[in-house]
């Protein structure tokens, strides 16, 4: 019986005519597997089945891929990757631009746009006021399950109107609004709509802050301490001028990246301060006004900040986009939602600003006064001010947010004296968005502000710095979920001076700047003025409006532009057939070199570009021939004045050191502890929020009624003792103490226990505090 012969194939040999015909891979092959790569049927057999390894081909289809790429067509493969990723991403990109197109017009088109992101309602409109203005006041709703304490004061946020619409300080919930509420504090927003009143002024804006103030107080009649007002960039310096002339007003005053001081700056950066010199003064700004019929278009001051960094303006934030565009677009359209919108302010405004401010610099010399006669004396703010300012920042860099403190005050003394309490605090890093953005900066410096304004509140007089230390493991603070502690060491004058860096050459340079500004703006109010003003149309203002150079961007490409369809209907089929490249794609990381080279040409050209400016700055306001010419005498030591040296207030100081030392023996326990814990402290020991902390337990301990503000003008005046006089504060202690030795001794022990709570003292405080207890127990 033959058996019958079961044919077989040596699969290894098989000729090149039965070969089954091979075909390219689909993306539905596997992920890894590029298209055009080709495939053994055997191995599409074995792709079609899944993970399930059959006559040796991988379980795994990737490690197929990675086969291949291992092989000679490694390169090859890696470019068609790349160029399709590349080509993708293209597409993604300009759907993105669209989208902003199109949310920049629907953002525009609102009558009251703003990025706020918590809910709000409006109290008080400031156009319905004596003094309209563009300007509200408004209550943020506090979000779901966030609880808010009605006896903490309220937090107060008023924005920048400094080219942007409103709602940079409730960008997030990472913000200053945020971090206000999370600490139970009622919080209320001041903004502002594009348009301003036609007329309006800044006194007007003054006046409209000072009714949102007083409607702030009104609803909170039983809390103990004033509003906190936080003023970001340019409210900053609007919030001090109203605070000169209302102290009554206002709680601790947070200055976020704000100039006050705008002459100051260290050669070889702050590059703004040098721009009105360079135009010739503030005839340009005479000149935008009356092109724009009476209106300042902000996009010119978005304009000047973008120039100030080309890399990230002309490529960086775009090749981001571009580059990880898969995740990066919605971060992109939010903040351009905010960066594109665009606000105007009335010509009269923006004059003022310049003139006075940046020009003049009078806002810290006292040489501001008010249409009712009052003086903007930064010297009469009787608020705590906090200085929040970063290196990084290049638009407010920490001269100009710092300077005005040396220039108001002479000495360590005279700041003292005067009663004022000043809190900074310099970021290394951070630019000038991210103090207000940056939710890293947020959760700790904004967080921290928040956390202990009832301890800055109550500082005595004089310059601190706010050191963020991290707590300990197993702290009480670190178990509260609490991981910074905020440290207030004392600093002089000298150390902000190194920080400010003012010289002599830079205040005649810029004096002289300030009088050629003056005479140019003079000649073109006379000469050219009348001419402009006959001459601008309003359809040629609405042109030159659209074509601004920061808005044309945004009024290029939308849904209007005839391309647009087309790339709406491209990005829906590459969403749809998305295929990244490989992580580990080399192009990627050529991608890269290539931007890093971009970003270094541009530096470059920015940093030759400032060196020059700054070197004919000083090649025309610092020659002795154009300070003559500009009314400044070769013996004039100090071109401007400085309030702190004014007559009068040097013999109000005076008055006010000899009324208070005549009540050196006056008071009791009270005054005796707080001496003797200030005497102490002057031994070099910073103080911490666990002092105050400890402060707080003790009076509760002791059912001290005592309110707050009164705490905090007992303890101010007996500081000022131990300033104004040491050895006469110290020789009449003794005199506050009670008879019984046991009260003494209990006194002593709450002292010590309150300078204790932060650490062992120091050699110098122990010195001090073994004095206080010989006066004590003596």
């Amino acid at each position: 019986m033959n058996t019958p012969t079961i044919p077989t194939r040596d699969t290894t040999k098989t000729a090149v005519a039965d070969r089954p015909e091979r075909r390219r891979a689909s993306p539905r092959d596997a992920d890894a597997i590029h298209e055009g790569a080709v495939l053994h049927p055997e191995h599409e057999r074995a792709v079609s089945r899944g993970p399930v390894a059959h006559g040796g081909v991988p379980a795994d289809p990737h490690a197929l891929a990675r086969s291949v790429r291992r092989g000679p067509l490694a390169p090859w493969l890696d470019a068609v990757d790349y160029a399709w990723d590349a080509w993708q991403r293209s597409i993604l990109y300009l759907d993105v631009m669209r989208e902003r197109g199109n949310q920049y017009r629907e953002h525009m088109a609102k009558r009251t746009p703003g990025v706020l992101m918590f809910d709000a309602e409006v109290l008080v409109d400031g156009r319905t006021l004596e003094h309209p203005c563009n300007y509200g006041l408004t209550r943020i709703l506090p979000p779901e399950g966030t609880v808010i304490d009605p006896g903490k004061r309220p937090y107060v946020v008023v924005d920048p109107r400094a080219g942007h619409g409103p709602g940079i300080g409730g960008f997030k919930a990472d913000s200053e609004i945020g971090v206000a509420l999370a600490a139970g504090h009622p919080c209320y927003f001041i903004g502002f709509l594009p348009e301003p009143v036609p007329g309006q002024t800044i006194e007007d804006v003054m006046a409209a802050e000072a009714v949102f103030l007083e409607t702030v107080i009104a609803r909170h009649p039983g809390v103990e301490g004033l509003p906190v007002v936080v003023g970001n960039c340019q409210a900053g310096w609007a919030v001090t001028m109203l605070a000169a002339v209302r102290p009554d007003l206002f709680g601790p005053i947070i200055l976020a990246g704000s100039p006050l001081s705008f002459w100051a700056g260290h050669k070889g950066g702050s590059p703004m301060r040098y721009m009105g010199g360079l135009i010739g003064g503030s005839w340009m700004t005479a000149l935008t006004g009356d092109l724009g019929r009476g209106l300042f278009d902000g996009a010119w001051l978005v304009t000047n900040f973008e120039a100030l960094n080309p890399a990230n303006t002309l490529w960086t934030k775009q090749f981001n986009l571009w580059a990880k565009v898969d995740e990066e677009a919605p971060r992109y359209l939010g903040f351009e939602r905010w960066w594109g919108g665009h606000i105007d302010l009335n010509a009269e405004e923006m004059q003022f600003i310049v003139d006075e401010l940046f020009m003049g610099n009078r806002l810290a010399t006292a040489e501001l006064i008010t249409r009712d006669g009052v003086r903007v004396d930064l010297r009469s703010i009787r608020s705590p001010i906090v200085v929040f300012c970063s290196r990084g920042d290049d638009i407010t860099p920490p001269p100009q947010a710092l300077g005005w403190i040396t220039d108001l005050y002479e000495s360590d003394d005279d700041l003292i004296g005067s009663g004022q309490t000043i809190v900074y605090t310099v970021h290394d890093s951070t630019g000038h968005l991210g103090i207000f953005v940056s939710g890293s900066v947020v959760r700790r410096e904004h967080r921290e502000f928040a956390n202990n304004i009832e301890l800055i509140d109550c500082l005595p007089p004089g310059l601190y710095e706010m050191v963020l230390m991290p707590a300990e493991p197993g702290s009480e603070e670190a178990e509260r979920g609490e991981p910074w502690i905020a440290r207030f060491e004392g600093r002089t004058l000298a150390d902000v001076r190194t920080l400010v860096g003012a010289n002599e050459e830079d205040e005649r340079a810029f004096a002289a700047v300030r009088q050629v500004s003056e005479a140019n703006l003079g000649l073109y109010r006379t000469v050219l003025q009348p001419i402009v003003r006959a001459a601008i149309t309003e359809p040629g203002t609405q042109w030159r409006h659209a074509l601004q150079p920061s808005r044309l961007p945004f009024e290029l490409f939308s849904d209007t532009h005839p391309l647009a369809p087309m790339v709406k209907r491209a990005a829906a089929h590459v969403r749809a057939h998305r295929r990244a490249a490989a992580p580990d794609n080399p192009l990627l990381g050529v991608q890269d070199l290539v931007s890093k080279a971009m970003v270094t040409g541009l530096d470059l050209y920015r940093d030759r570009r400032n060196a020059a400016a700054e070197a004919l700055f000083y090649a025309i306001y610092g020659a002795p021939l154009v300070q003559a010419l500009a009314g400044l005498k070769a013996s004039d030591a100090a071109p401007r004045r400085h309030p702190g040296l004014i007559p009068e207030g040097v013999a109000a100081r005076r008055q006010h050191r000899d009324d208070l030392m005549k009540r050196v023996g006056e008071g009791g326990i009270r005054e005796a502890a707080m001496r003797a814990a200030l005497y102490v402290g002057r031994g070099g020991l910073a103080v911490d929020e666990r002092m105050f902390e400890v402060v707080r337990a003790v009076r509760a301990e002791t059912a001290d009624d005592e309110t707050q503000e009164d705490f905090k003008r007992r303890l101010r005046e007996q500081y000022l003792m131990l300033e104004f006089d040491e050895v006469a504060a110290l020789a009449a202690l003794p005199k506050l103490l009670p008879a019984d030795e046991a009260v003494r001794r209990n006194i002593l022990a709450l002292t010590e226990r309150v300078l204790t709570a932060a650490g062992p003292l120091n050699d110098d405080a122990r010195r001090r505090l073994d004095h206080v207890a010989t006066l004590f127990l003596s």
